[in-house]
C-alpha cells in the first residue's frame, strides 16, 4: 500500500484526506516514482476548490521530485530516447498526483536532477521556477534597462522572478505585504520594495520610480492589484496577469486598455513548455542556475503529507514567504 491525499469532492482544505491505496502501476509512457517531496502551489487550491474543474476522485499536486522505481511500457510513439531509468533522480511538473508516496509520472514530463541539487530543492523549483523562467524569458523577454514590477515578490514565484529579472539586467520594483516580506524581496535583489500595507501601492511605486514608469507588470495576485498595475504602466506597457491569489480579475471590455495603448496577456506555463524540447531547455537552464548558485530557492515549510490541508491554508493566507513542501 501507498499513502496519498485523496479528494472525493471539491471544497475547503478539509476535503484533502490522507488515505492508503495500492501502489500505482506505471502505464504506457510513464515511470513510477518514489516521491521525496511534493510542491504546494496556488493551482492546487484551484483544483481543490473547483475553480479549475478536475475529475474526482483526484490526487492533487502538479509538481514533485523523487527516484524512479519502475518503468512502464512504451508509449504510443514507442520508447523515448531520454526516458528515465530505474534509480534515476527526477523532477517534474504538469502531471497530477504528486501528493503521494508514489506517483505515476509521464516520462516526457520527468527531467533529470543534476548532482549537487537535493530532491527537495528540485521539487520546490519546478512549477514556480519554470513559471518565473517563461515570464522573464518570453512573456515578454526582459531586456537590460527595462523596469519591471513584481507583485507578491516574497512568494515562491515572485522571489524567483525578481532574481531572474535581475539576471537579465532589469530594474525591479517589488511589492510585498509586510516588513518581514520586504526583507525577503530585498534579499532576492529587488531595487525598490513597496509594502502595500504600510503605504498606498500606486503612491509607493510612483515615489520610487515616477508616474507611469513601469514597462511590465507581473501580477500573480489578481483582483486586488490589477487596476493599480494598469495605472503604473507606461504607455504601450505590458500587463502580465498570471495568477489569482486574491481572486480572479473581473471581466473588462478591451477598451480599458486603450487610454495608454497597453498590452494585456493572461498566459499559462503549459503553453510555454508544451513540447519536450522547450520544457527540457527551460528546466535545464533553471536547474543549472540553481546548481551554480546564481538562483536561490527559498523553502519556508516542510510539512508531512497528512498536513496538506494546513499547507493550503498557509498558501491561501499568504502568511508564508517561500515554498511549501509536503514530505511523504
Amino acid at each position: 500500500m501507498s499513502a496519498a491525499i485523496m479528494m472525493e469532492a471539491t471544497g475547503g482544505p478539509e476535503v484533502l484526506r490522507l488515505a492508503d491505496r495500492d501502489v500505482p502501476e506505471p502505464g504506457p509512457g510513464q515511470v513510477l516514482v518514489e516521491v521525496a517531496a511534493a510542491g504546494v502551489n496556488f493551482i492546487d487550491t484551484y483544483h481543490r476548490s473547483g475553480l479549475y474543474p478536475v475529475a474526482l476522485p483526484f490526487v492533487p499536486g502538479l509538481e514533485g521530485a523523487g527516484t524512479v522505481v519502475a518503468v512502464g511500457p512504451d508509449g504510443p510513439s514507442g520508447p523515448a530516447a531520454d526516458r528515465p531509468s530505474v534509480g534515476d533522480r527526477v523532477a517534474w511538473v504538469d502531471d497530477c498526483g504528486s501528493y503521494a508516496q508514489h506517483a505515476a509520472v509521464a516520462a516526457d514530463r520527468a527531467v533529470a536532477v543534476p548532482e549537487g541539487i537535493g530532491l527537495e530543492t528540485a521539487a520546490a523549483a519546478m512549477l514556480q521556477g519554470l513559471t518565473a523562467h517563461y515570464l522573464a524569458a518570453s512573456c515578454p523577454p526582459v531586456e537590460p534597462g527595462m523596469r519591471v514590477l513584481v507583485h507578491a515578490a516574497a512568494g515562491g514565484t515572485g522571489r524567483l522572478l525578481v532574481q531572474m529579472a535581475k539576471l537579465r539586467g532589469a530594474e525591479v520594483v517589488a511589492t510585498v505585504g509586510s516588513a518581514a516580506k520586504a526583507e525577503v524581496a530585498r534579499s532576492a535583489g529587488a531595487d525598490h520594495v513597496i509594502d502595500y500595507n504600510a503605504a498606498d501601492l500606486v503612491a509607493g511605486v510612483t515615489a520610487a520610480v515616477g508616474p507611469e514608469a513601469i514597462d511590465v507588470v507581473y501580477d500573480g495576485v489578481g483582483a486586488a492589484t490589477y487596476d493599480a498595475g494598469l495605472e503604473l504602466l507606461r504607455p504601450r506597457g505590458t500587463m502580465v496577469t498570471f495568477g489569482n491569489a486574491s481572486g480572479p480579475v473581473e471581466p473588462k471590455p478591451p477598451l480599458h486598455l486603450s487610454a495608454k495603448s497597453l498590452w494585456l496577456t493572461r498566459p499559462t506555463l503549459w503553453a510555454y513548455m508544451a513540447d519536450r524540447a522547450e520544457y527540457e531547455a527551460r528546466a535545464s537552464e533553471l536547474l543549472e542556475w540553481i546548481a551554480s548558485g546564481r538562483l536561490e530557492v527559498n523553502i519556508s515549510e516542510r510539512l508531512e503529507l497528512g498536513e496538506a490541508g494546513r499547507a493550503h491554508r498557509l498558501i491561501t493566507g499568504r502568511a508564508n514567504a517561500g515554498k511549501i513542501l509536503l514530505i511523504p
